[in-house]
């Protein structure tokens, strides 16, 4: 069993680095609210990410080609508030799994990063 772990541990870094844009909109098709993921956004992952999406000393900014959909999608980011990240981009230490958000939160969530991204001329 022990030893499914580490491929599964590849699995979920790999999901988390596709290079398949995502083209089917919210998770699972749920319907997403940019507003309340602002706030959400900023309960949340702000303290690590940015209040304005920049980055901190403590995490890394989701204003940057490597957050867009062509290399972390949509699902990505459910990957990561569920399960965490493991360092692979950035020199920054891990990201824990973070409690109290759900599916349907990360989904506001990242309809306010694509928002965001857009508004900063990161997407067409």
């Amino acid at each position: 069993m022990r030893a499914h772990l580490p491929a599964a541990a590849l699995l979920v870094l790999l999901a988390g680095c596709a290079g398949t844009p995502s083209t089917d909109g919210p998770i699972d098709g749920a319907t997403a609210d940019v507003a309340v993921g602002e706030e959400l956004y900023q309960a949340n992952c702000a303290q690590c990410h940015g209040a304005d999406l920049r980055g901190t000393d403590q995490g890394p900014p989701h204003l940057d080609a490597v957050y867009l959909p062509n290399h972390h999608a949509d699902i990505s980011f459910l990957f990561a508030v569920r399960n965490g990240v493991q360092p692979h981009h950035w020199s920054f230490g891990p990201m824990p799994p973070i409690d109290g958000v759900s599916d349907d939160d990360v989904t506001d969530i990242v309809a306010y990063v694509r928002a965001q991204q857009q508004a900063a001329g990161l997407l067409d």
